[in-house]
C-alpha cells in the first residue's frame, strides 16, 4: 500500500507543478485526484490511498491550505521546493 501512496502524492504533486499551483496560487482539493487511473477512483481502496496520500502531502509540508469561498484550496509550499523535487525524482 506504501507504494501506491508514493505513486498518488507523486501523481499529484506532478500535476500542481504542471499547473504553476506553487505559494500563492491555488486549487480546489477536489482537483487533486482528477486524471488518476480508475482503479484508484472507482472502488474504496483506491480511494481510501487517495485520502492517505493527500494526508501524508499536509504531514510532509508539501501541501498548504487556504479555505476559500467554503471549499479547501491547496498549493505546494514553496519553502519545501527541495524536498518535492527530490520526492519527485525518487518516485518517478
Amino acid at each position: 500500500m506504501e507504494k501506491e501512496v508514493n505513486q498518488v502524492m507523486w501523481h499529484m504533486i506532478s500535476k500542481l507543478i504542471r499547473m504553476e499551483k506553487i505559494g500563492g496560487a491555488h486549487t480546489e482539493i477536489t482537483n487533486l485526484p482528477k486524471g488518476l487511473p480508475l482503479h484508484f477512483t472507482s472502488n474504496k481502496k483506491g480511494k481510501k490511498i487517495i485520502q492517505k496520500a493527500i494526508k501524508e502531502l499536509f504531514n510532509k509540508g508539501y501541501l498548504l491550505q487556504k479555505p476559500s469561498t467554503g471549499e479547501i484550496h491547496v498549493s505546494l509550499n514553496s519553502r519545501k521546493l527541495k524536498e518535492i523535487e527530490e520526492f519527485i525524482l525518487k518516485y518517478k
